[in-house]
């Protein structure tokens, strides 16, 4: 084979092949470009609607301090209110009413009944910080019943649509109980809410 029979060889063959390709390809088809997968937008949380009434109870331990002397126990009790929601903020009132048997300074304070006001603020993911405060009543087999005030804070939080946990310090004064001592309280309590 000669040189330039070996060059047309090569040059058929290239020719050839180069024709060829496009069939081996599949089809004659511009290629469709690969879809664009985007992600989907974040899921963002509905905010909580505090707006609404609520029952529940609580329970916890209560500290009593008469004239010096104190002691302690478990406290427990019922509540119902009402919340309105502005947004961030939260308002609203309540009336709780606990039963107790904590014996100091020769007073046992029975029950207490509370009238209460209450605002917070938002936190988000069903989250809520308040402060209340308002008026108490102490009931002692004793010494019979005085009024006073309290003053407090507490976190809410929501576990389901209509069932929320809290957790609540109280600071009760009654001064000069019945024309007596001064008789101070502090109850912690956690708090169950059924709401609607």
């Amino acid at each position: 084979m000669t040189t330039k029979t070996t060059f047309l060889f090569a040059a058929a063959t290239a020719a050839t092949t180069a024709l060829a390709l496009p069939a081996y390809a599949g089809s004659n088809e511009p290629a469709q470009p690969d879809p664009v997968v985007t992600q989907p937008a974040p899921v963002v949380p509905a905010g909580v609607n505090w707006t609404g009434g609520y029952v529940g109870g609580q329970l916890g331990y209560g500290s009593l301090d008469v004239g010096g002397a104190d002691d302690g126990g478990a406290i427990g009790g019922v509540h119902a209110g009402y919340d309105y929601d502005f947004g961030q903020w939260v308002v609203g009132g309540a009336i709780d009413y606990d039963f107790a048997d904590i014996t100091t300074g020769g007073v046992t304070l029975d029950n207490v009944a509370r009238l209460k006001l209450r605002g917070g603020y938002d936190l988000g993911n069903g989250g809520l910080a308040y402060a209340t405060a308002g008026g108490a009543r102490a009931y002692t087999a004793s010494s019979g019943d005085d009024g006073g005030y309290f003053l407090g804070a507490g976190y809410e939080h929501m576990m389901t649509d209509n069932f929320s946990v809290s957790g609540e310090v109280l600071h009760h004064q009654f001064d000069n109980f019945n024309g007596g001592p001064d008789v101070d309280a502090n109850t912690v309590q956690v708090r169950g809410s059924f709401r609607f």
